[in-house]
């Protein structure tokens, strides 16, 4: 078998591999490789292939890393849904008393305090943040 068929083979291997592990990084490293494949159609011998994969890859690796979805911001768990499945749920509030409640909520009692800028009145409230046992909600 060519050269170039073993470098698109491993190139292949890695992308089905990427599949499981869900980041891109490896699928910048099967780049890198299917450049050593290109390298091997042109005819450089097997350490310019090496190479040509290697420098490819890792620039590959290098700009997904600086990009928005190499490197994910830190995120406040408290309010991401994708956390926490309590985010953007709504409760009903009855009565305040200096900017905190107590509500029923999925079948358990729960401290309810007002986010930044919500008004202290009945009625139904979404769920924002959860901190600890503390669910901090805005108003619709």
């Amino acid at each position: 078998m060519a050269d170039w068929t073993w470098w698109l083979a491993l190139a292949g291997a890695l992308v089905i591999f990427e599949l499981f592990t869900g980041t891109f990084y490896i699928l910048m490293i099967a780049i890198g490789v299917a450049c050593g494949s290109i390298a091997a159609l042109m005819g450089y011998g097997t350490s310019g292939q090496i190479l040509t994969a290697a420098v490819v890859g890792v620039i590959a690796t290098g700009l997904l890393h600086r990009s928005r979805f190499g490197a994910p911001g830190r995120q406040n768990t408290a309010r991401d849904p994708n956390v926490n499945m309590d985010i953007g749920q709504s409760v009903n509030v009855d009565t305040w008393s200096e900017g905190k409640a107590r509500v029923m909520y999925r079948g358990a009692p729960w401290d309810v305090e007002l986010g930044p800028g919500a008004l202290a009145e009945a009625g139904s409230f979404r769920i924002v943040e959860v901190q600890g046992s503390r669910l901090i909600v805005a108003n619709k």
